[in-house]
């Protein structure tokens, strides 16, 4: 009862600190700022955007569904989405994604019949197919598009082409492994395996999936301002630069990338745009879901729910 009460308080923390971090990053715009930056989008684009942002959350629940199966504990898809698009909604709000959203997936998962170990190998499992997909799309961009792609991330066409090739290998590396390893694998303390070679390629193929649609999304809101490679370069490898270093000005990876492709000057619309559609629209509905579900658990019981997971 103690850990329902705790797990409780920590959603509640989160809801609390996503509304705050909302009312900051809007907080800086008036309320015409906004409505301006949206009426200025034509209807078309903006549908677009909702349905590649949706796309997205899509590939996003797939991470889960994949994850539940390499952890050994498969449940329905209905199930996976749930949990998933519930924690990330509110999780890409409140940030640091892995421990937001894990604290949500760990509510739901738990009254389903995981254990602490069998959560951690899912939430490890979702940000290893992140990193898979952010690292292959980048590497695309890195080989194709070697002028725009190293000049975001400071390097001359040569070397952007090599550390576009080193990329791929990666993913090329991470196939061949969960091929032919089929035994556990100890870092000091941990001990983990590597998935079949079936799911390794759906982990690659639906991560790189996932930053394709975000990156459509953002296309469309910038209003053909800039091309959909120019887009998903300036994107991906500027999510890849802020990994190893500081966005130069204090920006962060939207804002870097907004202002790369159309100046600072033109960059506040398809910012609080891209804000509304891929994080703003998603956390009322995750936050609806969230309540209900804690209600429908509450009146059925925890453990009714715990021992029928099917």
């Amino acid at each position: 009862m103690k850990r329902t009460h705790f797990l409780r308080a920590l959603v509640a923390c989160a809801v609390l600190v996503a509304g705050w971090l909302i009312y900051r990053t809007l907080g800086q715009y008036s309320w015409e700022d906004i409505r301006q930056s949206v009426a200025a989008i034509s209807r078309t684009r903006f549908s677009l955007a909702l349905a590649f942002a949706a796309c997205s959350y899509l590939c996003l629940t797939l991470f889960d569904f994949l994850a539940l199966h390499y952890a050994g504990k498969p449940l329905s898809y209905p199930r996976a989405a749930l949990a998933s698009f519930t924690g990330l909604a509110i999780g890409h709000n409140v940030g640091l994604a892995a421990l937001s959203s894990g604290a949500v997936r760990y509510r739901f998962y738990s009254r389903w019949g995981l254990d602490a170990e069998e959560i951690a190998k899912l939430i490890v499992f979702c940000g290893v197919t992140v990193g898979l997909g952010l690292v292959t799309l980048a590497g695309l961009c890195l080989v194709l598009l070697p002028d725009l792609a190293g000049r975001i991330a400071g390097l001359g066409t040569p070397a952007a082409v090599a550390l576009g090739g080193v990329f791929l290998s990666l993913g090329a590396l991470y196939l061949v492994l969960a091929a032919v390893l089929r035994r556990e694998v100890k870092v000091r303390s941990w001990r983990f395996a590597l998935p079949t070679l079936p799911i390794a390629t759906l982990q690659i193929a639906v991560g790189t999936l996932n930053f394709a649609f975000v990156a459509a999304c953002l296309h469309q809101l910038l209003g053909g301002k800039a091309g959909y490679m120019e887009t998903t370069a300036a994107y991906v490898v500027g999510n890849l630069t802020a990994l190893v270093s500081h966005v130069p000005g204090g920006l962060g990876v939207l804002e870097a990338t907004i202002a790369f492709l159309l100046g600072s000057s033109a960059s506040i619309g398809a910012l609080i745009a891209f804000r509304v559609v891929y994080f703003f629209i998603p956390l009322p509905l995750g936050l609806v879901l969230l309540l209900a579900s804690e209600a429908f658990a509450g009146s059925n019981g925890e453990e009714g729910l715990r021992d029928n997971p099917s």
